[in-house]
């Protein structure tokens, strides 16, 4: 048995199902052992749609995504992929090739250290540099990476360890039972009584809460206590907006609407918290809330998040167990009711309707809605539409709603529903891109035709970086340098086999959309965009933003 044999073995005994790569002349050795496998290889386009699938698959799965490129320029566009799976705590293993370390003939051409290059952006580098290390190091890499909190890992094969012959005897490691410990009684009851304490207690959820078990029992928490819950951006879904006790979702980084539910709050308890996620900074200006951490992991400390007690543990038994020591308490929700109206007209009425043309942001995301059932998944590329559809798109479940608010990439939409799409090919999966970010990854559409992906990307195009554009107007400079020309989308989708529709009146998008959905192959539906609305609702309003919770 060759090395290679033994490499694909081992991700085998993980559960592998999937490896997505642009393999390279230094993959081939593995590239042969996986064609005998029962791992399927999806050959992507460009690296940075290997790690986008291979994160969304782990997103949906719970499971690590596997992605793999070669040595050099392979690697180096690998990164971004990578980065976005760690900081956005996102179970990946990414493999890349390398020369032979023992002999090689070919000098440094296309040699990058490769493995120091991804140290800082993982949680865990290695070079494989001999047979005997493959099974320890494929254990490690896939123990780490599912470990909380949860994030990428990297190994290099280089070509010559992968040719080399093993011994029969070596065996891939097997995956042991893992529980996560219980946060302490003591801890419990501390936290029970900031709680009783409180006058107005919010829960803040997040990425981390984004598991099956957290958001059934962050549920029954609220029935039992009737504490209201605010979603960031990735903790969408996790309570579900369908509950009475929602608060919705943070959209832009500044003091919107539901700002005014925290603002009166005098305990915070965060739920999967990360800072990376939305500042707190943000909610906890003048540093006067209290806070109660309840994470996986401990908090990382500043100045603006400095918790007073931490649950330390399995997040799901931690809700469970205060809950318990909370017997008999409810806290009173007139206040939250009225608020929790306010929010509903001004999220999901004001502007749902606007038949203007080009669409304004606010009509599409309801719009969206509409169309996309609760299960439904959505997925989101970078720009100031995702801070619109954060906002004003009510979530209803985990995993119905894919974004990254940590690296914040653009071109990650299209591979993301393509990963999506993959997992649950029962879902109907939208991708939702600028013109900007469809571009940087636009390839993937050749990847979904070859695999018969049938997903429907709608991509709104105000033909420049309309982010950008909005906050250099805000910076008071002039208008330079973020116009964009941009391809005739509907060919381009026909020239690749695809299906092409294009908005032409505000009344077209739910049927377009339908149409693209039935057709039953990859679609592209491009929506002019009116932004606009950007300096009406973020600067206007809210810096005139009054609160009416007493």
């Amino acid at each position: 048995m060759k090395a290679a044999d033994l490499f694909v073995r081992c991700l085998e005994r993980e559960g592998v199902e999937y490896v997505f790569a642009v393999p390279g002349e230094e993959n081939l050795d593995l590239l042969e052992s996986l064609r005998s496998s029962g791992i399927r290889v999806v050959v992507n386009r460009h690296e940075q749609g290997s790690a986008f699938m291979a994160s969304a698959y782990a997103r949906l799965t719970g499971k690590t995504g596997v992605c793999m490129a070669t040595l050099g320029p392979g690697a180096t566009n690998l990164i971004t992929g990578i980065a976005h799976a760690q900081l956005c705590g996102i179970p990946l293993v990414a493999i890349t090739g390398q020369k032979g370390i023992r002999e090689n003939w070919q000098a440094d051409f296309q040699v990058l250290d490769v493995v120091n290059m991804m140290k800082p952006i993982t949680k865990r580098a290695i070079q494989i540099q001999g047979p005997k290390q493959i099974a320890k190091e494929i254990r490690d890499a896939f123990k780490v990476a599912t470990t909380e909190r949860l994030g990428a890992c990297h190994i290099e094969l280089p070509e010559d360890i992968a040719k080399e012959d093993v011994d029969e005897e070596i065996k891939p490691l097997a995956p042991g039972v893992i529980r996560r410990p219980d946060a302490g009684h003591k801890a419990v009851c501390q936290a029970a009584e900031r709680i009783r304490n409180a006058r107005h207690p919010v829960v803040i959820v997040s990425s981390r809460g984004q598991r099956r078990r957290v958001h059934e029992k962050l549920r029954q928490f609220c029935d039992t206590t009737n504490i209201y819950v605010i979603h960031t951006q990735l903790g969408k879904g996790v309570l579900g907006d369908d509950h009475p006790n929602s608060l919705f979702a943070f959209g832009i980084h500044k003091y919107d609407y539901v700002n005014c539910v925290v603002s009166q709050a005098d305990l915070i308890i965060t739920l999967g918290y990360s800072t990376l996620e939305h500042p707190p900074s943000l909610w906890n200006r003048t540093m006067d809330k209290e806070i109660l951490h309840v994470d996986f992991t401990p908090a990382k400390t500043e100045i603006y998040y400095n918790p007073c007690v931490e649950l330390i543990g399995d997040i799901g038994s931690s809700l469970d167990m205060l809950a318990a020591e909370l017997r008999g308490y409810r806290y009173d929700s007139t206040e939250m009711e009225r608020m929790r109206e306010q929010l509903v007209e001004k999220l999901f009425v004001e502007g749902a309707d606007d038949g203007s043309f080009p669409l304004k942001p606010r009509r599409i995301v309801a719009d969206v809605r509409k169309y996309m059932d609760s299960e439904d998944i959505v997925c989101m590329d970078n720009g100031i539409y995702k801070l619109w559809f954060s906002r004003h798109y009510p979530t209803f479940n985990i995993g119905t709603f894919l974004l990254d608010n940590t690296l914040a990439t653009m071109g990650a939409g299209l591979p993301m529903a393509m990963g999506a799409k993959l997992i649950h090919p029962e879902k109907r999966v939208l991708g939702i891109v600028g013109d900007g970010g469809f571009m940087m990854n636009a390839q993937e559409l050749e990847t979904a035709m070859r695999l018969s992906i049938p997903i429907v990307i709608l991509i709104l195009n105000d033909n420049g970086y309309g982010f950008i554009k909005w906050k250099q107007r805000n910076s008071g400079f002039a208008d330079f340098g973020l116009d964009l020309g941009n391809p005739d989308f509907v060919a381009f989708a026909e020239c690749h086999g695809a299906r092409g529709f294009r908005i032409e009146s505000a009344d077209e998008l739910i049927p377009k959309m339908d149409d693209a959905f039935r057709c039953g192959v990859p679609s592209l539906v491009e929506c002019p965009i009116d932004y606009r609305e950007n300096i009406e609702v973020w600067n206007k309003e809210l810096d005139r933003i009054t609160c009416r919770l007493r």
